[in-house]
């Protein structure tokens, strides 16, 4: 089946209804009795690995809506794994990316929503609901709507690394040695760096007051939504070598303007895997 723009209009539109159900799921128990659960049970930061009922609530939720809409697509999510993850379309969900700044009351958490054509990400989305901040994108631009209102995202230029603001969520937490070393290299090499703003900061390299963001262990419902709000904005998604899509997780830079990934990759690439 082919993508055609009135199908890919009405999932448009299908996608703010998803981002609705999953902000009103979550809105209750956002620096409240969120039920929070340690996945793992180790020590440390790396033995962490939080859940609560707003993860699990906003994915049931969104999957309520899929499978009375569009009962023929498949799901992929965080939470409750993957039904029919070979259907032509399939959702691709991370209901709460950045539990950790969920429970700590930092509204810098967001909602992923993708979808996938045959294979592709075609469709995504970036939700902020305690900010009313939602960032939708495809090959055909991408937009943000907050606070009643709508505008076109486009990515900003810089030419050069030097120049350049960049992001990641926890060098420590995230990276391998050799992963941390070429982060450590990133910082040298650029002007600003800001941490533990998960993918939020995605959101804000499509807005253009981020020109950067490097992750590493990265699964497909991490990065599936933001590839097309980064693709429709203008922006390059690429592996720590350089290859552009389909970037499907594992290392990834996301950038505004291809002279500053460009530039990054050959700091990235002796840690690429």
């Amino acid at each position: 089946m082919t993508l055609s723009p009135t199908y890919l209009e009405e999932l448009d539109g299908f996608l703010i209804e998803l981002n609705r159900a999953a902000a009103e799921a979550i809105a209750p128990l956002f620096r409240g009795q969120h039920g929070l659960v340690d996945k793992i049970g180790g020590e440390g930061i790396r033995g962490f690995d939080p859940v609560t009922e707003a993860d699990k609530g906003a994915e049931r939720a969104i999957r309520k809506l899929i499978a009375e809409r569009f009962p023929e697509h498949g799901v992929i999510g965080e939470e409750y794994g993957e039904d029919r993850p070979d259907a032509e379309f399939v959702w691709v969900l991370d209901p709460v990316d950045g539990t950790r700044a969920f429970i700590a009351g930092l509204p810098l958490w967001c909602t992923l929503i993708g979808l996938k054509h045959q294979g592709r990400a075609v469709l995504g989305s970036i939700g902020q609901s305690y900010m009313d901040e939602l960032y939708i994108g495809h090959a055909g631009g991408s937009r943000l709507i907050a606070r009643g209102e709508s505008r076109p995202l486009k990515v900003r230029p810089c030419p050069a690394l030097s120049q350049a603001i960049i992001a990641t969520t926890d060098p420590e937490m995230c990276f391998r040695p050799a992963e941390a070393e070429a982060w450590a290299g990133m910082r040298r090499a650029t002007r600003l760096a800001r941490l533990g703003c998960d993918a939020y900061a995605y959101a804000m390299v499509a807005a253009g007051t981020i020109d950067m963001v490097v992750e590493a262990g990265l699964k497909t419902w991490d990065i599936a939504a933001a590839l097309p709000v980064i693709e429709g904005a203008g922006g390059l998604v690429s592996d720590w070598r350089g290859e552009l899509w389909p970037v499907q997780g594992g290392q990834v830079a996301i950038a505004g303007d291809r002279a500053c990934l460009d530039e990054a990759v050959a700091i990235l690439r002796p840690a690429a895997r």
